[in-house]
């Protein structure tokens, strides 16, 4: 039996044309500075992932899609809620190799990303991704969540950091008076919003370009900020 042929590397226009045809379909137009950036950001991610386990995705291709179009689909959303404006702070948690946190930076200049994750070599990397790629407003910390001190911050994201309660629990108190959740999720998380107490969330369904299967937005604020309508029995789409 013949072992299939390795695929071919892919090359910077490939990845140029995933990454700016996807967010075209996500209606967010790229400029060619920021679709650079984002195939700049992949080949930092490739050539640290020769010495790190940043992230188990080794393809470029599929880290155009599953890391920078799957990023790119929360863009639209933090605009429609008002999130975007200037001097707002972002506080992204486990970011791992810079996500969200880093997508955010690229297309949101006025914001001022921090980057958190407790493993060294994932704080280090964002910080010379951040450095590479000229984004003055994304900085890296490299210590748990819990330590962060008395800072606050507008919005608390999280990718693949916990579960919802651990996630809440854990980032309550760096969340500003105003301060909104929002964790990126693949299916509704039905079993993880179940055992969610003095929270109120709603989940919104989003579609990335050329991924297949579904994600969603879990938006969140304490219970007593009235601001968002808790629709817990609502399902994808209500």
């Amino acid at each position: 039996m013949t072992a299939s042929a390795p695929a071919a590397a892919a090359t910077d226009a490939e990845l140029a044309d995933l990454i700016g045809g996807g967010a075209g379909e996500l209606e967010l137009p790229l400029s060619p500075a920021q679709v650079e950036l984002f195939v700049s950001y992949i080949r930092l991610i490739e050539r640290w992932n020769s010495a790190y386990n940043l992230t188990a995705i080794r393809d470029p291709r599929a880290m155009a899609v599953q890391h920078v179009l799957d990023c790119l689909a929360v863009i639209t959303p933090l605009r429609r809620r008002g999130l975007t404006v200037v001097g707002r702070r972002v506080l992204d948690v486990g970011s791992g190799a810079g996500l969200p946190g880093l997508i955010i930076a690229v297309m949101e200049p006025d914001l001022e990303i921090v980057c958190v994750d407790s493993v060294g070599k994932k704080a280090a990397f964002i910080t010379e991704a951040a450095s590479r790629l000229g984004l003055r407003n994304a900085t890296a910390l490299h210590r748990r969540v819990e330590s962060i001190g008395a800072s606050k911050f507008d919005v608390i994201t999280s990718r693949a950091f916990s579960a919802l309660a651990v996630f809440f629990n854990a980032t309550r108190p760096l969340l500003a008076e105003q301060g909104t959740w929002l964790a990126m999720k693949a299916k509704r998380p039905d079993a993880e919003l179940a055992l969610i107490t003095g929270v109120t969330f709603h989940v919104e369904p989003v579609v990335v370009p050329r991924l297949d299967g579904e994600r969603c937005l879990v938006w969140a604020m304490p219970e007593s900020k009235r601001s968002l309508s808790r629709k817990s029995q609502a399902g994808p789409g209500q």
